[in-house]
This record gives C-alpha cells, structure tokens and sequence, in this order.
C-alpha cells in the first residue's frame, strides 16, 4: 500500500508540474551583538582549560565518545572545585559526524543528562526510523522540491533528539560547554565550524541556529544525504572588527594560517557567495581538531584556539586536549589478495585508508604543536601567551580506539560500520572500549595524578 501511495504522488507531481515548492529553514542574519562565550557565562575555574574532539564514524564514534564521556564523568576534578568531576569542567566539545551527535546531545543536556543518550540514540534503531520517514508520501512530497533534499528528514529526527534545543538554547544553560560541530564547505573542501566567530563572517545569528541543523551538516555524507545550505549575509551588515581585519599573518604561522585567514575572507563577498553548501564534515577532517590548530596558527598562539573563550592574563596553569578518535578499518585488507579489487572494495580502501593517514598526520602535527605551546609558554611573555602562567602544563590525550587490547574483539570493533544504527553488543562493545582505553591511556594518568587522582597500580600503562 505504501509502495503504491509513493508511486501515486510522483506520477502526480511530474503529470501536473505540481511538485513541491516546500523550503527548509534557512539561517537568519546577525541583528545584535555575537553570542558571549561559554566560559564567562559558565562562571568557571579559570585555572583549568579542558577540550574534547569527538570523531567520525556514524553511531560507532557516537558510542565510542560516550563511553569516554563517561569514564570523564567518573574523574574527580578540578582544582577549585574539588567536588566536580572532569566533564563538568569541559570548556569546549567539538564533534564531527557522528561525535558531533554524542557532543551536541552533551551540550545541549550536560553531565546529568549524558546517561539518556544510550536509550535516546545509541539503543534506539535511529536509521529504520530514518527510513521510515522517507516512506511516508507527504516527505516524498516534499523532496520534489529543488529546495529539499534528504538530508532534511535527517534534520527532522535529530529535531526530536534534541528537543528543538538551539546555540542559543545552550548557551542560555549554566556551566555549559561551547560547542562547535565540524561540516565541509563543498565549494572550498576544507572545514567549517558551526561557532559564534565563523557566523560572523557570514553575518548570520549562530544563537539561533537548531543543533539538529549543525549535526545534520555534520553528517552529510555526500550522495547517501544531500547538502544543506546556509545563506551568507555578509553584504547586509558590518563585521565587527576582530573579524573585519587586514588578511596578514604572524611570520611563524605558516602556509596553514595562510590557508586559513585565505578561506576566512572567502566568506566576505556575499555576491560571489550567497549560498554555503554544506557536507559531512569527516571530508575536511575526520578528528574536528584542524580548524583549531589552525586557527591557533593564524591567531599567533594557544590562547587562539580557544578564542571564543575569556581567559584572565595568568590564569590558566593546566591545558587538556582529549582527541577521541574511532576510525574503522577497510572491510576488507586488499593487500591479501592478487585480484583486481572490486569497486566497493575501492571505494571502501580509499575512505578509511586515506583517511586514516589524513587521521594519522593530524594526530602527529598535534604533538609537534603541542610541544611548541610548552616552550611558548614557559619562554614567551607577549600578548599572544597573557593568559597562561610560566608553569602551565599542557596534557594531549589521544584516545583511539585502535588502542584497544589486542584480540578478537578489538578485531570485531574495527569492522563496525559506519551507520547511524549498529547492533545492541557493538554498542556495548564500544562504550567499555571507550572507557578502558581512556584509563590505559599513560597520558590520562598523568593528568589524574596532576590533580592528586590517580588511578590504582593495576591499571596498565600504554
């Protein structure tokens, strides 16, 4: 019956040239001040900065992040607060794909609403009911307008996950962390954050933009979803002038912050640039972590990277990066065999091949970056470094699931598809793996010995 009623609705659109004139919602222009940032409405520890990247990878990064979330929760902190625990203390959560499903849902309904996300997505059959909604012939309807695409009816799920919350809805929440979700400008082929400081380029009101619509871009992945579009309003209003600068650069950041400062004025001819189409955000980078190196390179500094974030000259004595990486492997290892591989087999040896490396380069420039933050920051005294003290500590945590102890299992949990559904043992699977490999991490060890919480001897180091 519902086969026949889809087909019913297309004859009938394309016989009568009735199709849909249906719009989605479009982004609004910047008619008041930006956004304030998350830390001075937090009202936090000055003294600490905590970040977490949360990867790609449909609902096993979802799971995988939400067991590090957890084993977060369960980590005694901070300085000032010593009866809080590491995740109430997070400043920023940047999620890509599917870790942006898991970062937004964090944001949007903290710590203490973290534990809902298991029944609310990761238990739930997320991408049946996504199917379902393509079945109905009023949706059909709707995506014979030029204006619609699929990627629409995801919107409309992620609405419900949500609750209809918005940037501004968090930001409006005490102790929240600022969030940013990573999608792919498609015209450009590099990264776009949904943040207060990219929105202003385009003159557009981030407050108002539904968290469905971020994670949406987010996922996108091209041909299985369609993109979405943001409308660029940079001729309608001035920018503000930390955005409105002169397109020069500090002579040590390099081609990236060249690149940067490059792809941020790209945004300020409205007439060459109307529209911004956005796709998976796993294409420019599947960590979510690029855009915040680079913009710490062209900013000058540390401090640059956290940007949206108000920092007290001397206040900060501890930096904690946490990268949560859940890559898969190829479905199946090509180098085995003699024969041709087959289209899937390519197609499947070029995503998580290539990105694994692209994945991996990252992860190695973030320690190099790293290390030169150190040395900053103990030897330069300028502007670019006010706010942290000679003697801060920078603490990068990579968790990948990779690390995972050796066996079948880890075998098992790299083979898990990239989907918006996988099956109940994975999920379980992954969110245990998420946890242990956080705690095996050497580097998580020393940040809970930094705050007098180690973790028992017994706990292996990596």
């Amino acid at each position: 019956m519902k086969v026949a009623a889809l087909v019913l609705v297309l004859v009938s659109c394309f016989a009568t040239g009735g199709c849909s004139t249906a719009r989605p919602w479009i982004n609004e222009p910047l008619r008041g001040p930006l956004m304030a940032d998350a830390r001075s409405i937090a009202n936090r520890d000055p003294s600490a900065l905590f970040a977490v990247t949360l990867s790609g990878g449909g609902a096993r990064a979802a799971a995988f992040g939400y067991g590090v979330l957890q084993e977060l929760r369960d980590t005694p902190c901070c300085w000032n607060d010593r009866s809080g625990n590491v995740l109430d203390s997070i400043d920023i959560v940047s999620g890509v794909s599917g870790g942006s499903i898991i970062a937004a849902y964090f944001a949007a309904f903290g710590s203490a609403g973290l534990d809902r996300f298991e029944t609310d997505f990761l238990r739930e059959d997320f991408q049946d009911g996504l199917l379902a909604q393509l079945a109905r012939p009023a949706n059909l309807y709707q995506l014979t307008s030029p204006w619609v695409g699929r990627s629409q009816l995801l919107e409309r799920r992620l609405a419900t996950l949500y609750r209809g919350m918005t940037f501004g809805d968090i930001a409006r929440r005490p102790r929240h962390p600022q969030l940013v979700v990573t999608a792919t400008d498609m015209s450009l082929g590099e990264g776009f954050d949904f943040t207060a400081e990219q929105f202003a380029l385009i003159c557009s009101d981030l407050a108002s933009v539904p968290l469905s619509f971020a994670v949406t871009a987010s996922s996108a992945v091209p041909l299985l979803l369609s993109p979405v579009t943001l409308r660029n309003y940079r001729g309608d209003c001035p920018l503000p002038p930390e955005i409105d600068r002169p397109p020069t650069v500090s002579d040590d950041g390099g081609f990236r912050a060249r690149l940067f400062r490059a792809q941020e004025r790209s945004y300020l001819d409205a007439r060459a640039r109307p529209y911004i189409h956005l796709v998976d955000g796993g294409l420019a980078d599947n960590l979510g972590v690029r855009r915040l190196l680079d913009r710490a390179l062209a900013g000058g500094g540390v401090g640059a990277a956290f940007s949206e974030v108000a920092l007290p000259a001397g206040s900060v004595k501890r930096v904690v990066v946490i990268v949560v990486n859940a890559e898969r492997d190829p479905a199946r290892r090509i180098d085995e065999s003699d024969r041709v591989p087959t289209t899937t087999e390519v197609v499947d040896a070029l995503l998580f091949g290539a990105g694994a490396r692209a994945t991996g380069e990252t992860q190695e420039f973030l320690v190099d970056v790293a290390q030169r933050w150190r040395e900053d920051i103990k030897g330069d005294r300028s502007e670019r470094f006010r706010a942290f003290a000679p003697d801060a500590q920078i603490f990068l945590i990579q968790v990948n699931l990779r690390d995972a102890p050796e066996g079948e299992a880890r075998r098992r949990l790299l083979q898990v598809p990239t989907a918006f559904s996988i099956d109940a043992g994975e999920v379980s699977g992954l969110v245990a793996a998420g946890r242990s490999v956080l705690r095996a991490s050497k580097e998580f060890q020393d940040l809970r010995r930094s705050l007098g919480k180690a973790l028992p001897s017994a706990v292996p180091s990596q």
